[in-house]
């Protein structure tokens, strides 16, 4: 063979080998990324508008390449997945499954959005033999609540004096307002008691010359039992009168009643931060019973189990669902 035609082929090769390096370059620049997703939404029982009522413990799951990505719906029916798939691989499956209910499946697209999925109660072939169910009625939320209120318990005057001589040129602290005049001052304490608040202070000049005299602002010290007032004169000697209403603080306790909300088998109601002793009113058999929800998170009662989640604010929402055996 020829040197030329070595030369050829040489030349030939390099080409091919440049040529397949380009493409796996440019494929590798200009394949498309894999898209990471986030995906929310909730599960619900299917039913009418104001019945849809949602579902925990549900499983929502995606599957792509092989593996599966799943998560359980909270007591509030929400789920959250997090997703990674190539672009040409949507739109994927997103499945949800409960006991007790018909599976259901959504198709699972790039584009964000809120999936809202709604599960049929799967039907027994055989209806269960009729059973005697205890009514439940007249159910109502009892809480109290801490109230702090303030009783007038009397009142307190008193007079405060402020020695001075008018026209003494300033010597020394304290002087009046714009340094010319020597100034005397004032201060008077005033205790409440024991127990007791001072409200509403005032202070004002009934003797002497008021116009050279300045009075500052009451201080309510310890919470308000203690009132400080304190005064400046910069004339002859002035008198000062120091009035304030004493009232009692006092805690009382208040009940209050509300209505629970009832879907289908479910009530549920909600009460604030600073609610105590939250109890179910209600019905039964006939008599109607008090039954306190105590301090457990998810409390049980004969004819109801509960679930309590903490909301805006720190009040408390409750979602209650009969006992089999039971209906309202």
């Amino acid at each position: 063979m020829s040197r030329g035609i070595l030369i050829l082929i040489g030349i030939a090769i390099v080409l091919a080998a440049a040529g397949i390096t380009a493409w796996l370059l440019m494929r590798r620049q200009y394949a498309p990324r894999p898209l990471r997703l986030t995906v929310e939404g909730a599960v619900l029982r299917q039913g009418v508008a104001d019945k849809q009522v949602p579902l925990a413990g549900a499983v929502v799951a995606v599957r792509n390449d092989g593996r599966l990505v799943s998560a359980s719906t909270s007591d509030d029916g929400f789920f959250h997945l997090r997703v990674t798939a190539a672009a040409d691989r949507f739109p994927l499956t997103l499945s949800v499954q409960r006991p007790g209910y018909w599976p259901e499946s959504r198709p699972l697209t790039p584009v964000p959005r809120l999936y809202v999925i709604r599960l049929f109660p799967t039907r027994l072939r055989r209806p269960p033999a009729p059973q005697r169910q205890i009514p439940v009625a007249n159910v109502l939320v009892r809480y109290t609540v801490l109230r702090t209120t303030a009783v007038n318990v009397g009142s307190s005057a008193r007079t405060l004096q402020v020695r001075n001589q008018a026209n003494q040129p300033c010597r020394h602290r304290p002087c009046s307002p714009h340094h010319r005049w020597q100034a005397a001052a004032g201060e008077l304490i005033l205790d409440a008691g024991q127990g007791n608040l001072f409200h509403n202070a005032r202070v004002s000049c009934i003797a002497g010359p008021c116009p050279f005299t300045r009075m500052d602002a009451p201080q309510y010290l310890r919470g308000g039992r203690v009132l400080r007032v304190s005064a400046l004169n910069w004339s002859d000697t002035a008198t000062f009168l120091v009035e304030a209403e004493v009232f009692h603080p006092m805690a009382s306790t208040s009940v209050r009643r509300s209505y629970p909300v009832i879907f289908g088998r479910v009530l549920n109601f909600t009460v604030p931060a600073n609610a105590e002793g939250v109890s179910l009113e209600a019905t039964v058999k006939g008599l109607t019973i008090v039954y306190p929800l105590g301090p457990q998170p998810n409390p049980v009662l004969p004819w109801t189990s509960c679930i309590n989640n903490l909301i805006r604010n720190r009040s408390v929402a409750f979602r209650c669902t009969l006992q089999p055996g039971y209906r309202f």
